[in-house]
């Protein structure tokens, strides 16, 4: 289903709640009919998302060489294209696994950021805020976590897989909704075994016992215990090391056959793991396949990080699925920004945060649609139906069930709302 430029990015507005629940009689009570109108607003439409996996295609995937070409004009670079499972919707040849799987997922064509530096870029798109040197913002697993704990899971629910520089933050929430970091799932988790025998660490504890008993003597009673976090994350520790939980990190233990349909490469092995993660409990998993930053030789460097990508996403977004788990699970994919029309000197596309593709899927968002189109003469920078990246944040929250106009205070005393942005209606199913 394609949607058309008027109905691309309709907002829920007041008048439209109020004759679509049959109570326009009552707008005369105009706080009511207004409370009533966000309310409705923020409720998800089904039942609500309960994990989420984030595959980041680090150093930007350029939109014209994946998932929104536009084959034959001056912005083409050369590339060829393949039909998808929506009508009318084409991708850049190397994508025909994921193309296939294109009814159960959606693609916006206009994504809009106003961050077109690397750092900057990656902040923006994970926590749905520009950078700001008075505080750190919670990313969006972070905020699930925080909102949706899990309190049956012995493992971190929040988790990050083949992270570069800028992994995910717990921010003003604090370093425990951190993700937890980890490489290619097909080597051992690290730091989860202890360097000694059992005894001996059991000997190691006990001292550490003693030194914390004593700093605790002559101290308030009302010491805040959750500002140290030190005893608490011990005792999190110590039941992960021993947790069953923690061979769902792990894929060595999965036959060949399973492992070659996701590719077998790093980042294959991530997306695999990620499934395993989300099936232990999990809620939220990050992926990211870095190398997409192509100043130079664009049209070969993109070609080699979408024959890696196309395998994973789409075994994914299959295995998800023929476990049940797709309705409950969201899935995002896409980078900070995406790159130029123009074709620079030395064969590369440079940075363009002003109209790029994500694609989005499962818990509650719809499949087989595509919002907004990108000018395939690239002459304007605005695309039709833009998705602003505090839109998409917002809409990801609400499909979760979670109340995105929350307010928090954070630790400076400032009050912060989880999102600024508004739902894309069109997104949801």
């Amino acid at each position: 289903m394609n949607i058309s430029p008027c109905q691309s990015h309709s907002h829920l507005s007041r008048r439209s709640v109020l004759r679509g629940t049959g109570i326009a009689g009552l707008s005369w009570l105009t706080p009511l009919a207004d409370l009533l109108a966000v309310e409705a607003e923020k409720a998800p439409s089904g039942k609500p998302a309960r994990s989420v996996i984030l595959l980041w295609l680090g150093g930007a995937a350029s939109q014209l060489d994946t998932f929104d070409p536009h084959p034959t004009t001056k912005i083409g670079g050369g590339v060829k294209t393949i039909p998808t499972a929506i009508k009318g919707v084409e991708f850049a040849s190397g994508l025909e696994q994921t193309a296939s799987v294109m009814k159960d997922v959606s693609l916006i064509r206009s994504m809009v950021s106003k961050e077109g530096d690397h750092e900057r870029a990656f902040y923006n798109i994970k926590t749905g805020y520009r950078p700001d040197p008075t505080l750190i913002h919670p990313s969006i697993g972070a905020i699930v976590c925080h909102e949706l704990p899990e309190a049956k899971i012995e493992i971190p629910t929040h988790v990050s897989i083949l992270p570069n520089q800028w992994p995910a933050r717990g921010g003003f929430f604090g370093a425990q909704f951190d993700a937890f970091q980890m490489y290619d799932p097909k080597q051992q988790v690290p730091d989860v075994k202890a360097r000694v025998d059992e005894k001996r660490m059991d000997r190691r504890l006990e001292g550490l016992s003693v030194v914390e008993n004593v700093f605790a003597q002559g101290r308030s009673p009302n010491l805040d215990e959750e500002k140290t976090l030190h005893q608490i994350s011990m005792q999190r520790a110590r039941k992960m090391m021993t947790s069953d939980q923690l061979k769902a990190f792990n894929v060595s233990d999965v036959p060949a056959k399973e492992l070659a349909a996701y590719g077998d490469t790093p980042f294959g092995r991530g997306c695999l793991a990620a499934v395993r993660l989300i099936q232990a409990g999990v809620r939220c998993v990050e992926v990211t396949l870095s190398g997409w930053d192509t100043h130079a030789n664009n049209l070969e460097g993109q070609a080699s990080q979408v024959k890696i990508l196309d395998a994973a996403y789409a075994s994914l977004i299959r295995d998800l699925k023929k476990l049940g788990l797709l309705e409950s699970t969201i899935v995002l994919c896409g980078g900070e920004f995406g790159r130029t029309p123009k074709i620079n000197n030395v064969g590369g596309r440079d940075h363009w945060p002003h109209g790029f593709s994500m694609l989005v899927a499962g818990g509650g968002f719809a499949g087989g649609r595509v919002i907004g189109a990108t000018d395939p003469e690239g002459e304007r920078k605005e695309p039709e139906n833009p998705v602003f990246v505090e839109d998409l944040h917002a809409t990801v929250q609400s499909l979760f069930g979670i109340d995105y106009s929350k307010e928090i205070m954070t630790p400076i005393g400032r009050p912060m709302v989880l999102s600024k942005g508004d739902v894309v209606e069109a997104l949801k199913a």
